[in-house]
């Protein structure tokens, strides 16, 4: 399956350039003076904590050091890592639980001058914050000065009960499956994957496999800061981490305290329309890559569109032996669209896919799959999905998914086709429902909340970034707009972005709704 809602490495682009803002500007500065974040004050009960037993809110951390599993590597320095005891089951907080890893370093600062912990979620859904954050803790540095700074691997995830639902020779084999198929022996071949990926989850996961959802990991959210001694919630979502942001704020109203959403997931689109705004969002990217290398947009994703139709019926030849299959070829596209500082590595793989090579395109789509060299797989989207179609109500079928394939590949000739079939391949024949159709992020009654949206996101439109702040309600959503390429923006080069985020969780400055970077 060919599904590109993906977390992707923070700080990826290139050296920090130096922006200006224009549009507003901060309301007031470190003096005090701006509008203010909420950041203390006890939190308000809600039916949730208080109904918890104290053998969940009384736990004791137990930090220590971090182990390395077969995925990454422990990390070092002043890392530490401890595991959070929650329900299996919240409509049954006294029944059975399970653990939820971990990591942190601690704040710089002395302790009066401490506002707590700062949570993290890097997005996916899947993507795994114990290996993620201490990767990428440098970008984050400056925001030490006031938090400790943890992340977690959410329900499902990693080291917190990952599900793995198949094998890598299985997962290998499934890569030369057409996604966009022509014929019906193609679909059916393509939708009896899906109905196999969903047995091996459901093998893999047993009871799990029903209580992994956005909402479950939006109470242990809450649960983990009770248990981190923190009185309101402070939080960096980023990519899908802005609708779990999201669904955390509708649900803890009045525990929000600074909550910053970066790279923005339209919380108005179901699974058919988020899939329209990523080939939208991809499209626009792959067009602003284009003018950057001087080829009409038009003719430039014409040439893409005709190469991976002929990859359909010929997969290209590769260095190690397997081959360059259009769905592949589509992921390697992809992966560079992600980072302006990747454009480079993609004008030289399509080069090489012109002149019959189609080993960089496979190195691409490997990097985006978790693949490494000795071919293991990692498990983001085996996690992803269980998550996402545990959320997603839609089951869209394959003939409801050729009706719309016209309109996709409208939005692009490019990626139409492959986000178009994955809305019927994705949640096919799921073992468990679909919880909700789009996600509730209404807040009313929470402290100002900062949205980043980027311009030029291929994976979360900055589109979306507006529709969320509407969604979260007057004075609480309030949008923050870089003019730049990739997906998110903090720490990816914005001088202008960088610093009104801090100001926001450093000093509780709210930037005026609607300020510019550009």
């Amino acid at each position: 399956m060919v599904r590109f809602v993906r977390w992707t490495a923070l700080g990826a682009a290139a050296a920090l350039l130096a922006t200006g803002c224009s549009g507003g500007g901060s309301d007031g500065g470190g003096d005090g003076k701006g509008a203010s974040a909420d950041s203390s004050g006890a939190a308000a009960p809600t039916a949730t904590t208080t109904a918890l037993p104290a053998s969940l809110t009384g736990q004791k951390l137990d930090w220590g050091r971090c182990k390395g599993t077969s995925d990454s590597a422990a990390p070092g320095g002043d890392w530490q890592c401890a595991t959070l005891k929650v329900p299996l089951d919240w409509s049954k907080p006294d029944g059975d639980t399970i653990g939820l890893a971990l990591v942190r370093t601690e704040s710089s600062a002395d302790k009066s001058e401490r506002a707590g912990s700062l949570l993290f979620n890097f997005g996916g859904p899947g993507g795994s914050g114990v290996s993620t954050l201490p990767a990428y803790g440098s970008t984050f540095s400056s925001l030490r000065k006031r938090y400790d700074l943890v992340s977690w691997d959410p329900r499902g995830v990693g080291a917190s009960e990952g599900i793995r639902c198949r094998s890598d020779k299985e997962i290998q084999a499934a890569e030369s499956l057409d996604s966009t198929p022509d014929t019906a022996t193609e679909e059916q071949a393509y939708l009896q994957d899906a109905t196999d990926f969903g047995k091996g989850c459901e093998k893999a996961a047993g009871k799990l496999l029903a209580h992994v959802s956005t909402t479950d990991t939006a109470r242990d959210m809450d649960l983990m800061r009770q248990v981190l001694g923190d009185p309101k919630m402070h939080y960096f979502g980023i990519s899908y981490g802005t609708e779990l942001g999201g669904v955390y704020a509708h649900l803890f109203p009045k525990n929000v305290g600074r909550l910053i959403l970066d790279a923005v997931v339209d919380p108005s689109a179901d699974s058919v329309g988020h899939a329209q705004n990523q080939a939208r969002g991809f499209q626009r990217a792959l067009d602003d890559y284009l003018k950057s290398t001087g080829e009409d947009p038009e003719a430039g994703s014409a040439k893409i569109a005709a190469m991976l139709d002929g990859l359909d019926a010929k997969p290209l030849s590769t260095s190690d032996g397997r081959k360059l299959t259009q769905s592949l070829a589509v992921t390697g596209i992809v992966l560079p669209l992600y980072s302006k500082a990747s454009w480079p590595s993609l004008t030289s793989a399509l080069e090489a896919a012109e002149n019959g090579d189609g080993s960089e395109l496979l190195t691409l789509a490997d990097g985006y799959n978790e693949r490494d060299a000795s071919g293991h797989y990692g498990t983001t989207t085996h996690s992803q999905r269980v998550i996402s179609c545990l959320d997603d109500k839609q089951r869209p079928t394959a003939e409801a998914t050729k009706k719309l394939l016209p309109e996709f590949e409208k939005i692009s000739p490019v990626f139409g086709d492959f986000l178009g079939w994955d809305t019927a391949g994705w949640c096919h024949d799921w073992p468990v429902a679909g919880q909700y159709d789009t996600p509730e992020a209404s807040a009313a009654g929470a402290a100002p909340i900062l949205l980043v949206g980027n311009t030029g996101d291929p994976a979360t439109p900055y589109e979306g970034a507006r529709k969320m702040a509407d969604e979260l309600g007057k004075g609480v959503g309030v949008l923050l707009t870089w003019k730049g390429e990739g997906h998110g923006a903090y720490g990816s080069g914005s001088s202008c972005v960088d610093s009104a985020v801090d100001d926001y969780l450093l000093k509780g400055t709210v930037p005026k709704d609607g300020t510019v970077c550009s």
